[in-house]
C-alpha cells in the first residue's frame, strides 16, 4: 500500500491515507494516525461505508453531512438542495414585505414590524407561524451565507458562475476535472517532494507578502498529477487550520497554481470568509456555541414550515370538498 495524504491535525497527530498499490487486495484500513513527533501509531480506521466499529462513526457521520454517504450522487443531490434553499432565502424574504397600501397613512417600516415579531398570547397556529416567519428575518443574513456555502460545496460550477458576474474568482483544484492524461511516468518520492514544495511555498511568500506559520496537509492528487501542499500563513483568517495552498506538477515539480485565502482575488477572498463562517472557524468559541444555535433553529424553522404547509393544504382540500358537496342551484 501507498500513502495519498497526509493531513496534520492540531491535536498533536498526523493522518494518513493510504491506498493499495495496483494489483494488490485493498487493505483493511483506509487512515493511520501517527504521532507527529514520535511517529508511534495511535490508531487505524476505515471511511467509506456504513461504521463498523466506534471508531468509524465519526468519519461516516462526516460522510453523511458532505455527500449523505452516498458519494458523488449524494454531493449532488445536497448541491441541488442548497440551491434551492438559496433561491428560498429570497423568496421567503420576499413574503414578509407588507402589501403595499396608498390609503394607509402608516410607514413601510410599520407596517412590516408585525414580521418580526412574535405574538405570544395567540393561538397555536399563529405562534408557529410567527416563529417561522420572525425566525427566518432575525437570521436571514445567516440562512443565506450557509446556504450559499454549501452551493459551493457541492454544485461548484454554478457557484464559479454566478460569483463571476461580479467578481475575480478561480474554481479549486478539487473542482476541476482531471487532465485527459498525467503521462505514465511515476510521481516524485514524497521527500522530494517535500523539498520541493517549502521551496515553492518560500517563493510564493515573497511575492504574496505573506508568513508560513505551520504545516497543514500534504497531498498527492494522483488523478490530477499534482501534489497539494497546504500550509497554515499570515492570509488565513481561520482560527485553526489553513488554506493557504500550493499546487506542483508530480513529476517534475513545476509551479501549478497558487492560492491564497485572502487578497489574491476578490471572489477568492468572499468565499473564504464563507467557508471559515460555515465551518464556525472564526470569532472563537461564542460564535461555535451561535452556530451550534442556530442548527438548532433550522430545525424548528423547518418543523413549523413543514406544519404551516400542512394546515393550509388542509384548508384548501376542505374547501374544495365543500364546493363538490354544495348543491347545484335549481334551474
Amino acid at each position: 500500500m501507498r500513502a495519498s495524504t497526509i493531513y496534520f491535525n492540531q491535536s498533536g497527530s498526523a493522518q494518513i491515507g493510504v491506498e493499495p498499490l495496483p494489483g494488490v487486495e485493498e487493505p483493511d484500513f483506509s487512515e493511520i494516525y501517527l504521532d507527529d513527533v514520535s511517529g508511534a501509531e495511535l490508531g487505524r480506521i476505515k471511511s467509506g461505508g456504513l461504521p463498523h466499529v466506534v471508531g468509524e462513526i465519526m468519519p461516516f457521520i462526516y460522510s453523511l453531512h458532505y455527500t449523505l454517504a452516498l458519494g458523488e450522487v449524494g454531493a449532488w443531490i445536497l448541491g441541488i438542495v442548497a440551491l434551492a434553499w438559496t433561491i428560498d432565502c429570497f423568496i421567503a424574504f420576499y413574503l414578509t414585505l407588507p402589501p403595499s397600501s396608498r390609503e394607509s397613512r402608516k410607514t413601510f417600516l410599520t407596517r412590516w414590524r408585525p414580521a418580526w415579531t412574535i405574538k405570544w398570547r395567540s393561538s397555536f397556529y399563529r405562534i408557529n407561524f410567527d416563529l417561522h416567519r420572525a425566525g427566518g428575518l432575525w437570521l436571514w443574513a445567516m440562512l443565506l451565507i450557509f446556504a450559499w456555502s454549501s452551493v459551493f460545496m457541492n454544485l461548484n460550477g454554478f457557484y464559479a458562475a454566478v460569483t463571476r458576474l461580479f467578481a475575480a474568482y478561480e474554481r479549486p483544484m478539487w473542482a476541476l476535472s482531471a487532465p485527459a492524461s498525467v503521462g505514465d511516468s511515476s510521481p516524485m518520492s514524497w521527500e522530494d517532494a517535500q523539498v520541493v514544495a517549502g521551496r515553492l511555498m518560500d517563493e510564493q511568500a515573497q511575492i504574496h507578502h505573506f508568513a508560513v506559520e505551520r504545516l497543514i496537509a500534504f497531498y498527492l492528487m494522483r488523478e490530477k498529477g499534482a501534489f497539494e501542499y497546504r500550509v497554515r500563513s499570515t492570509r488565513d483568517i481561520g482560527d485553526k487550520h489553513g488554506a493557504t495552498t500550493i499546487y506542483f506538477d508530480s513529476r517534475n515539480g513545476a509551479l501549478v497554481r497558487a492560492d491564497i485565502p485572502t487578497g489574491q482575488r476578490f471572489g477568492n477572498t468572499l468565499t473564504t470568509w464563507l467557508i471559515e463562517l460555515h465551518m464556525a472557524n472564526v470569532f472563537g468559541l461564542p460564535y461555535k456555541i451561535f452556530v451550534c444555535a442556530f442548527g438548532l433553529v433550522i430545525v424548528m424553522l423547518s418543523i413549523t414550515g413543514v406544519y404551516i404547509w400542512w394546515k393550509k393544504r388542509a384548508a384548501r382540500l376542505s374547501h374544495v370538498r365543500r364546493r363538490i358537496a354544495r348543491p347545484a342551484p335549481a334551474a
